[in-house]
């Protein structure tokens, strides 16, 4: 088989078997490409099979150097190596290509992240935001109701915009309340939802004038001229909003999934409840929440005791 042939069936048990978003392929595809770009020049020829199989660690590490002297940043180089090693692992179980020096490369080490979340007071002034004048009724009241997911079920903004009208149909007309959300990996989960977010949806779908032409597949959250509405549409109705507030720029959709997970953490929720209403696949990484939380807690203390202020 040509390399070119087993990038092929790469992508195709990428698709199929791990199930990836078109969004995480498409990423996964341009680093393998622009790992092979940089071998075509490092070594002065195209690469083949036969010579991937005998790079040394030197040759990693130079491709790792030279995505560090383009200024890529460290999250980037990271991903752009687990795409590699994901492919070299591929071609070994497929008996195409053996290489152990991939294995002897350490992962660049990335900085902890912490989730930036709102305060309860930011988040309720950015959710009664006073409707804008300037554009019609129903839009308002769908960027209320995706607002309300996002922050009340702790939804990531594609699988709010994933929800079709059958689904919120039937959670209206059978008076739930809860959703089942098929997030990243195709993992299913339930979300319990909050009446003013019940709420929100109703008076979305009774106000916007396209939903009758729906089919029950279609997208419930609609654009202006009635197609799928765009995520970058929900972006921008956020940032308008956090300008009109003079909120800082890490307020985003996602931003408000982050402060779904801290507020419930500092009420006190715990770890593996919110691991499951985040369809989070690892505990570790709903665990970010916990240093979220410990900020929050030692502010007060330095805030609040008396030694502390006495300094």
């Amino acid at each position: 088989m040509k390399l070119a042939a087993a990038q092929a069936a790469w992508r195709d048990w990428l698709k199929s078997e791990r199930r990836l978003s078109a969004h995480t392929l498409i990423a996964y595809e341009h680093d393998v490409d622009g790992f092979l770009a940089f071998m075509t020049t490092y070594l002065g020829a195209p690469p083949t099979l036969d010579v991937l199989t005998k790079l040394k660690p030197a040759e990693f590490r130079a491709w790792l150097a030279d995505c560090a002297n383009k200024g890529l940043a460290r999250t980037s180089t990271a991903r752009a190596f687990s795409s590699v090693r994901s492919f070299f692992r591929f071609l070994d179980k497929r008996g195409l290509a053996h290489n152990a020096s991939v294995g002897a490369i350490q992962t660049p080490r990335l900085p902890r992240s912490v989730p930036k979340a709102l305060s309860e007071k930011d988040m309720d002034d950015l959710l009664d935001q006073a409707p804008d004048r300037e554009r019609d009724a129903w839009i308002d009241r769908r960027d209320t109701a995706i607002l309300m997911l996002l922050y009340g079920a702790g939804l990531r903004i594609g699988e709010a915009l994933g929800l079709t009208k059958g689904m919120v149909e039937g959670l209206l007309k059978t008076g739930q309340d809860t959703l089942q959300i098929t997030g990243k990996g195709n993992k299913a989960r339930l979300v319990p939802l909050l009446p003013q977010a019940i709420e929100a949806m109703q008076a979305y779908r009774d106000s916007c004038p396209l939903m009758a032409a729906l089919a029950p597949n279609d997208a419930f959250f609609l654009g202006a001229r009635g197609g799928p509405l765009d995520p970058a549409i929900v972006q921008k109705r956020v940032r308008e909003l956090r300008q009109q507030l003079g909120l800082p720029d890490s307020v985003t959709p996602h931003a408000l999934r982050h402060s779904f997970a801290t507020h419930l953490l500092g009420a006190g929720g715990d770890l593996r409840t919110i691991q499951e209403l985040l369809g989070h696949a690892s505990l570790s990484t709903t665990q970010r929440y916990t240093d979220v939380d410990a900020a929050r807690l030692s502010e007060v203390y330095r805030n609040a005791h008396p030694r502390a202020k006495a300094r």
